[in-house]
């Protein structure tokens, strides 16, 4: 089931939009690009490429992957791996052609495609890259299994967002980005790149335009602030940050309590037709009294003995201690990329998986095949989209036209009684 699956390309260099920080990795050279992984799906042996995760849910909760190009696509045989029924977990992982280990010091590219077929309302779409070696259990893999990074789509009703998550060994967690990274959310196919690198920051790619770039310990929880408060500090006593007081001098007027509330309207006055005897005795309706003006409290002044707010002095974190292997999340070696997801409406397509060392080498992957069938696939969605708004239009049409001879039929009807 960990046949290693290795597909070698070559491609002519083509113009793309990059980023600043992609051009410049353009300068370089992919002679010594390492590929550690790459899946395209087109060829029916990649069930033996991947392991379903069929020890980690039971059958009934788990979903069925098939092999397809959906319903639009530039060609035909260019296919994906589709999940296919609502309401389902899904489950699959493939060993990689190299182990990427992070102690050689390299750039970590993952990039794939994601193609929301569906008009998705509620499912994850994220790719996991996973240490493991030859102790993997394939079958197992799912939410508890350990991971290295997590990268990807993930939509649920308001919250759209691309996931940015690295494993740190050292807080024995999984750390979320910050501030969430937005996601793509029409039925077309999107790229998705990560890239990791040496001196400690990454940058997000969606379809080849950078999205989000920084330092980790900007975007990510990996240290602990440089500064804490003063354990040895703390407000005095006597220290004064009620900015006003009451007017010592203000005293209540006298007789201010015995204003009402309601007093009866001077306006009103006893209906012609009302009898005491039959009605009772008459009373003027209440009416708010605009004289009185609640309850009564001293105007406030400035308070002369305030300090303003006090603020805690602040002193060097002692456990505060910079990090050069931040980046590090595969120290022990990365062996495994796969797919853990729940899906509410299924029909997600995943394509042209590829794990490198090169940012370079991604891009002119991504220029052989996302690129390559991305105008076709659109041409072929905005086909399949003007005629399904022709036939809606043409529907409604008939509805009325329908309506109408109704309206006449009845009219007739009426005629004739």
């Amino acid at each position: 089931r960990h046949s290693i699956h290795y597909q070698p390309f070559t491609s002519k260099i083509v113009t793309m939009k990059f980023s600043l920080l992609a051009a410049a990795a353009l300068c370089g050279s992919t002679v010594n690009a390492e590929i550690y992984f790459k899946e395209q799906f087109n060829d029916d042996a990649w069930k033996d490429r991947w392991t379903v995760s069929s020890d980690w849910k039971s059958k009934s909760e788990l979903g069925e992957w098939t092999n397809t190009a959906g319903e639009f696509y530039a060609d035909a045989s260019d296919k994906g791996i589709q999940t296919s029924q609502d309401a389902r977990f899904y489950g699959l992982s493939a060993a990689m052609t190299k182990a990427f280990n992070s102690s050689d010091k390299k750039d970590l590219v993952i990039q794939y495609s994601v193609k929301h077929e569906q008009k998705i309302d509620c499912g994850g779409a994220y790719i996991k890259l996973m240490p493991g070696g030859d102790n993997f259990e394939s079958t197992k893999f799912g939410g508890d299994t350990p991971y290295a990074i997590m990268f990807g789509p993930d939509i649920c009703g308001q919250n759209k967002r691309t996931h940015v998550i690295f494993h740190y060994d050292k807080k024995e967690d999984n750390l979320l980005i910050k501030k969430d990274v937005g996601c793509e959310t029409d039925q077309l196919s999107h790229l998705y790149t990560l890239v990791l690198r040496p001196d400690n920051t990454f940058e997000v790619f969606v379809d080849n335009k950078s999205v989000r770039s920084g330092k980790l310990e900007d975007e990510f929880d990996f240290l602990p602030e440089k500064e804490i408060k003063d354990p040895e500090q703390s407000k005095p006593e006597d220290w004064v940050d009620v900015r006003e007081i009451p007017d010592p001098e203000d005293v209540k007027p006298e007789g201010y309590d015995d204003i009402l509330e309601e007093i009866p309207d001077p306006d009103a006055a006893k209906p012609d037709d009302w009898d005491d005897e039959d009605d009772g005795e008459w009373e003027a309706p209440m009416m708010d009294n605009p004289d009185f003006k609640g309850p009564w409290s001293p105007k406030m002044i400035p308070n002369p003995d305030y300090k303003g707010a006090w603020v805690h002095p602040m002193i060097a974190n002692p456990e505060y201690s910079y990090d050069d292997s931040m980046y590090a999340v595969c120290k022990d070696g990365c062996t495994h990329v796969g797919f853990e997801l729940w899906q509410v409406k299924s029909g997600t397509i995943f394509d042209d998986i590829i794990v490198t060392d090169s940012l370079e080498e991604a891009q002119k992957f991504a220029e052989e095949t996302f690129f390559k069938k991305k105008e076709g696939e659109k041409d072929m969605f905005d086909e399949a989209e003007k005629k399904r708004r022709e036939e809606q239009e043409a529907a409604m049409a008939d509805e009325e036209d329908f309506d109408m001879d109704d309206m006449e039929d009845m009219h007739m009807m009426g005629d004739e009684f």
